[in-house]
């Protein structure tokens, strides 16, 4: 199956067990089932990307006037590299630009060079970073800011 074959449904949260383990496959330093819950009740967009009946993919954006914030996209770890990432973000974009988002944020760290270059490819320019931002095995790590038009 292609990342042309998915399916994205909202996610709830009886999906919460699978995202929270992923994210602790995933990152360093993983969200917490409350903040998923959080982000669930605030009701910020929180889809599930499927292929077939399996999972593979997650995001979390909060919507605010024309402007949106991606504060997670996730691809489980044996599913990287096919295309995923980006049939994703381009379904988040092409969501909040339906719903009036003028602009889209995020935050990435500097070692992710893989979602750096997705994110550079879709359109996203630096526009700052914010110091010590993520916490690293070597302390912290800085943030690069970046913004994409929409």
């Amino acid at each position: 199956m292609t990342a042309d074959k998915c399916r994205f449904v909202p996610m709830t949260e009886s999906d919460l067990d699978w995202v929270t383990a992923q994210e602790a496959c995933l990152h360093a330093s993983p969200w917490t089932r409350q903040n998923f819950v959080d982000s669930l009740d605030s009701d910020y967009f929180c889809p599930l990307m499927y292929e077939g009946a399996l999972p593979v993919a997650y995001a979390v954006v909060f919507m605010v006037l024309d402007e949106a914030h991606l504060l997670n996209l996730s691809v489980v770890r044996g599913e990287q590299g096919r295309g995923l990432g980006r049939r994703l973000l381009e379904f988040l974009m092409d969501k909040i630009r339906h719903d009036g988002c003028l602009w889209f944020f995020l935050e990435v760290r500097p070692s992710n060079t893989r979602a750096l270059a997705l994110y550079q490819r879709t359109g996203f320019v630096e526009i700052g970073r914010r110091a010590s931002y993520y916490p690293s095995p070597d302390g912290r790590e800085d943030a690069i800011v970046m913004r994409c038009g929409l």
